[in-house]
């Protein structure tokens, strides 16, 4: 994943091997400091005092002995004049054949270039925080497993979760059991439910229906004719009946009979 610099691959040494005894011998990475040093403008004193704002504390006089040969930057202090020095990469500290893209006028462009970028705000590093967890009940049970046995207190355990994991609103969590729900929800699966005792048609609910607990999503329909009555109140209102739908076409609307025992549990979130 880029990151915004460009990074230089060794690919211009034409004998095709890295030789570090002959870098060495012909002062590649000393020259390179060098020339560098010079092209942003600084004298020996003036580069020391800004590789110490970078934690490399060295006097003028042993920068030159990089720069003559005599000795060698250790990495970190090679990645420090890399920042000093504004280069994009230490590569271009080595390979002989190395031949930079831009001039010293292109440079110049690509470091306003850089500034205007780093000004406008919208082009900083993402910063990672620690995660933050939070405990939710979850049930031992699975909906669709055959058993309304988990909403009894006893069936749930504590789990951490990333707390950004977590809809707002959520009671506990329920395991998935099946394909019914399938491709949306997945065999194994935890849902976050919000209790609720009313669902619109189209959401997804936990039910419990003559003691099976269900994942499914809710719809109505007008009864029967010789269901009627049952669903008809004291006021003569006629109530829609219940109905639940499987995601996965394989599985046939179950319609919810008056006679059973049939509980909205919650919303899932």
């Amino acid at each position: 994943m880029s990151n915004g610099r460009k990074v230089i691959p060794f690919k211009a040494i034409s004998s095709g091997t890295y030789n570090a005894a002959t870098e060495r011998e012909k002062n590649v990475i000393g020259r390179r400091i060098a020339d560098a040093r010079k092209n942003a403008g600084l004298t020996l004193p003036a580069f020391s005092e800004v590789l110490a704002t970078c934690g490399v504390n060295l006097s003028h006089k042993s920068i030159n002995k990089w720069e003559v040969g005599d000795s060698l930057p250790n990495a970190y202090q090679l990645l420090a004049l890399c920042h000093a020095l504004k280069i994009e990469s230490p590569v271009a500290f080595f390979s002989e054949d190395y031949r930079p893209e831009l001039n010293a006028e292109g440079m110049r462009k690509l470091e306003d270039y850089r500034a205007d970028l780093i000004s406008s705000g919208r082009y900083e590093p993402e910063e990672f925080s620690e995660l933050e967890y939070i405990e939710m009940p979850v049930s031992f049970l699975a909906a669709s497993a055959g058993t309304g046995a988990f909403l009894d207190e006893g069936n749930f355990e504590m789990v951490s979760f990333p707390k950004s994991s977590v809809p707002t609103g959520t009671d506990f969590g329920v395991r998935v059991c099946g394909d019914s729900m399938e491709p949306v929800y997945s065999d194994g699966q935890i849902v976050w439910v919000q209790e609720c005792e009313s669902l619109r048609r189209g959401e997804v609910g936990i039910f419990v229906y003559d003691g099976d607990g269900y994942i499914k999503a809710y719809s109505e329909r007008d009864p029967d004719e010789d269901q009627l009555e049952k669903y008809t109140d004291s006021y003569g209102v006629v109530h829609k009946q219940p109905v639940l739908l499987s995601y996965n076409k394989k599985y046939s609307p179950r319609v919810i009979s008056p006679e059973s025992n049939f509980q909205i549990v919650g919303r899932v979130l």
